[in-house]
């Protein structure tokens, strides 16, 4: 704490980041300032909320950058949060994506729908609010410009030439020019230029009436009646058809909301609710979420954001490249105040979901660090071995941070070097395989490590961890009952009971992860036993591969009556003679 005093004191008041870390050196939280002395001396003053006392609590030492303005603060926070990714960052890792349309870029071209945006000169437009709202509008161009819609070109023609929604490129030639006019028509379309499109259908419906041309004069209404279908359907909630998005946000107790309105051709298609804890001045915060917002590919920038007043506009627009407006009055306002009535009404919704989360992991950890008596165990790694009578062993790594599963640090491991079932063993060699590893790649290590077993396995772990590596992570275990079910905490040399109320927060958090890690351990095992059980003396001839030996047991049903069979027998599914040679040669003997 003296070293943290000395550099509080020389701290410069000036605009930059700061980053924050823990005891291991691991860079938990980035933040940006306009005067750096004034932010980061905040932290170690005064009372704070929850989530802020967490981060103080864990900060060991801090480094700050001197940037020459606000906005240079803004983009290299932004650009750290990437590099270093710290936990307490608001990070948007949520995999919503949202339909778009596509025109490729091919010399025949194709209107398709996708969720994920390239950089393959294809035009996108979107994003629409479903898959379903983005294929019936795809139906409707369908039927209006015949686009090519074979993936590639086939040798002859397909149903959609038929039923005039492909010019079919794949028997005729197809000139640019066309497919040219074509993506034109669409772009305009799709751009808002449907009510256009409407008006000229109409007026070549009447002129196709008067020259009594009925079959025409049907075909341009049924084209007028779909178009009124799909895009008349939505209400329009501002009559100039710009695309922008509409920004309103909320915070209160250390936490904020913010509502995300997408409006495009005039009308709201979808929006998009975020709600994560506030470490730094609300407004900062958002400019933050911003950045983050719009870094992702799901996200495209509109040609115009609608932003609160409180936000600075001129330093948004610079940041994001994009046109910003305060909104003062009509229509744009009211949406600007709704996505704010919005924001609110959401957080205040969530606020006691959230809190009885925060009981359920960050207070389990925190008491079964207490009742381990070690710092909260933030990162819990836990392990557990499944095998039949030491048949096909494997091992199992379950993550779990903050008190819930961390999905992308799970690790499966076949056991190598033990021959029958040796469970001390097998837990021996995947914890040394485990942590060697970590400590050659410089990885970050775990503060407890769980062993799914009793005192065997705990005094194997600790014997790799402790005494062959010289680590001083805990290690404890959790034995079961005649039931199987979780029943004691076990920690220690030689290994004792932790005493735990069965019907704690802190136990039930080691219930699910003796749980998950059992169960990802089966799955694994069910896995690797179902591939060895589909193996036969088929596997031990040449030229018989997984699909002939599919094949073959399909069609004779088991080897004896391959045995049995004749040469013709094996032509006949077309097997070659060379391989059913050495298949009869290899049964016969």
């Amino acid at each position: 704490m003296e070293k943290l005093k000395k550099k509080l004191e020389i701290l410069p008041d000036q605009p930059g980041c700061y980053l924050m870390k823990d005891s291991k050196g691991t860079v938990i939280y980035v933040g940006k300032a306009k005067i750096l002395k004034n932010r980061v001396r905040s932290y170690f003053s005064g009372s704070h909320n929850g989530k802020t006392q967490l981060l103080v609590s864990e900060i060991d030492d801090f480094e700050y950058i001197i940037t020459s303005s606000n906005l240079e603060a803004l983009i290299l926070e932004l650009n750290l949060i990437k590099k270093y990714d710290p936990k307490y960052n608001v990070m948007l890792r949520d995999d919503k994506s949202y339909p778009y349309l596509k025109i490729t870029a091919d010399e025949h071209p194709r209107l398709i729908t996708t969720r994920k945006v390239k950089k393959d000169k294809g035009k996108y437009f979107g994003p629409y609010p479903n898959a379903g709202s983005a294929n019936e509008t795809k139906k409707l161009l369908d039927r209006l410009y015949p686009l090519r819609k074979c993936t590639t070109i086939p040798e002859r023609v397909c149903l959609y030439f038929h039923i005039n929604q492909c010019l079919g490129p794949c028997i005729q030639e197809v000139s640019s020019i066309t497919n040219k006019e074509m993506v034109e028509e669409i772009t305009r379309f799709l751009n808002g230029g449907h009510t256009t499109i409407k008006k000229e259908l109409i007026s070549k419906m009447e002129a196709a009436a008067e020259n009594l041309e009925f079959e025409r004069a049907k075909e341009y209404r049924d084209q007028i009646q779909h178009i009124e279908a799909v895009m008349e359907k939505q209400k329009i909630t501002i009559t100039d058809e710009i695309d922008r998005d509409v920004f309103g946000f909320y915070y209160d107790k250390g936490w904020m909301c913010v509502q995300v309105f997408f409006i495009r051709q005039g009308k709201l298609i979808e929006r998009d609710v975020s709600i994560f804890p506030v470490l730094q001045e609300p407004d900062e915060e958002f400019l933050t979420f911003l950045g983050q917002f719009y870094s992702q590919k799901e996200h495209i920038k509109p040609k115009e954001i609608f932003l609160p007043n409180s936000i600075d506009k001129d330093l948004t627009s610079e940041f994001l490249q994009v046109r910003t407006v305060h909104p003062q009055r009509g229509q744009k306002k009211e949406l600007v105040e709704l996505a704010i009535q919005n924001a609110t009404a959401a957080l205040k919704e969530k606020f006691d979901l959230i809190e009885r989360d925060e009981s359920k992991t960050i207070k389990a950890i925190e008491n079964l660090g207490f009742a381990l008596k070690i710092p909260t165990p933030k990162v819990i790694e836990a392990f557990d071995n499944s095998n039949i009578q030491g048949v096909d062993p494997v091992s199992a790594m379950v993550s779990f941070v903050d008190g819930k599963p961390n999905r992308k640090g799970y690790r499966k491991y076949k056991v190598r070097t033990v021959q029958g079932p040796d469970d001390y063993e097998s837990m021996r060699e995947v914890i040394r395989r485990r942590y060697i590893r970590q400590l050659k790649e410089n990885l970050p290590l775990p503060d407890l490590i769980v062993i799914d077993g009793g005192k065997g396995q705990i005094s194997a772990a600790q014997s790799v961890v402790q005494d062959e590596l010289g680590l001083t992570i805990p290690v404890c275990g959790l034995a079961k009952d005649e039931k199987h079910r979780t029943s004691q905490l076990l920690k220690g040399d030689p290994p004792v009971v932790v005493p735990l109320k069965r019907d704690s927060q802190e136990f039930y958090l080691l219930q699910r992860i003796q749980d998950e890690v059992h169960r990802f351990a089966i799955t694994f095992h069910r896995q690797i036993r179902s591939k060895s059980l589909f193996s036969s003396v088929l596997d031990e001839i040449e030229g018989v591969g997984e699909k002939r030996k599919r094949l073959l047991l399909k069609h004779f049903g088991s080897v004896k009556k391959m045995k049995e069979a004749s040469l013709e027998d094996f032509r006949q599914i077309g097997i070659p003679e060379k391989v059913a040679l050495g298949l009869m040669e290899k049964l016969k003997g």
